[in-house]
């Protein structure tokens, strides 16, 4: 099945007839690190572990009144070269039997970017006509002190696939898969789509923004704007060995702040596309696809995936992320405030 027919639940929202913009991409691993500019600015190491990708200005301050990341990155690790944006989720941990902690990897989605180094698979998702985000932008979607069902169903849009196969896109859940997963487990990441149209940011990251409601924009939030939305494929494939997990058989990962339910997922987002290259793909509702390692939407500019693997950035915060630890890195700290 090609995955379009798979992204097609993706944009049911637009109307009959609508116009729809489906940008998707691959954006390899930039770096792993203790870094969050938007909960923790200036802080290192922050709290957890984070995974990211996108542009090489990610750093632990991005003040967006002191630099333009579209104009400070020289690289990115996305395939639309004008994208300096950078997408980022808490990391997943593996719990041993014994106590002890092992990273998971990220690696490249199975439909179509296998090439990749990791990271996410990257949308920009459109029912009409958006407004593309501002200079400055940024935004949080979901919790990490959510411990219940409830609470995550307050973000319908952050879920959890046990993968067969690169092409299963069933049985979505909101918290972790409790069996082994053949094809690693998706953690998928939907941003809101209605802006209030005035602020860049908010105190909680969350309030300028909001879901609709009924296919709606609320008279509080009247501006639509693309939506965001990233999968990410961890590799839980080299823990599926049962005699690795607890006794009791109760499944075995742990988000890097210490959350085993699996219901604080939650995932940030900075702009960085270069200047007007993001209304632009929107306006002309491109409908990109991989095509001999080539996007197709005429008016943005393209690498491979082997030259988006190139770009990355060194560790901040020097600590072990690859052997079997004892505890998680910073303890599983979760964040303070609305994260």
């Amino acid at each position: 099945m090609h995955w379009r027919a798979l992204l097609a639940a993706a944009v049911a929202v637009a109307a009959p007839g609508t116009l729809a913009a489906q940008l998707r991409f691959s954006c390899s691993q930039l770096v792993v690190d203790r870094l969050d500019p938007l909960v923790n600015p200036g802080q290192t190491p922050s709290p957890h572990l984070h995974q990211i990708v996108g542009g090489n200005a990610f750093n632990a301050t991005m003040d967006p009144d002191q630099v333009d990341i579209s104009e400070a990155a020289t690289c990115t690790s996305c395939q639309f070269t004008e994208d300096f944006s950078n997408y980022w989720t808490a990391v997943l941990f593996f719990k041993a039997r014994n106590g002890t902690y092992k990273r998971v990897s990220t690696i490249g989605n199975g439909l179509g970017y296998s090439a990749s180094n990791g990271g996410q698979t990257v949308y920009y998702l459109s029912s009409g006509k958006v407004t593309a985000f501002k200079p400055g932008f940024r935004m949080v979607v979901g919790n990490p002190a959510y411990r219940s069902e409830a609470d995550a169903k307050k973000n319908p849009a952050l879920q959890f696939t046990c993968l067969a196969s690169p092409m299963t896109r069933s049985g979505y859940r909101y918290d972790f898969p409790t069996t082994t997963c053949a094809g690693g487990i998706m953690v998928t990441v939907r941003f809101p789509t209605c802006w209030d149209g005035k602020n860049a940011d908010s105190p909680d990251h969350q309030s300028h923004v909001a879901y609709p409601v009924n296919r709606n924009c609320p008279a509080s939030h009247p501006v639509r704007i693309p939506e965001v939305f990233y999968e990410t494929y961890w590799d839980t494939r080299p823990f599926n060995n049962k005699n690795l997990w607890p006794e009791d058989g109760s499944q075995p990962f742990v988000w890097s702040f210490g959350d085993r339910t699996g219901y604080g997922n939650h995932g940030d987002y900075i702009f960085g596309w270069k200047g007007d290259a993001l209304q632009r793909a929107m306006d002309a509702n491109c409908q990109s696809d991989l095509i001999q390692d080539r996007l197709n939407c005429p008016t943005l500019k393209s690498q491979s995936i082997a030259q988006a693997n190139k770009c990355a950035v060194q560790r901040r915060v020097r600590e072990d992320l690859d052997g079997w630890l004892k505890e998680l890195p910073g303890a599983g700290a979760a964040m303070g405030g609305m994260k």
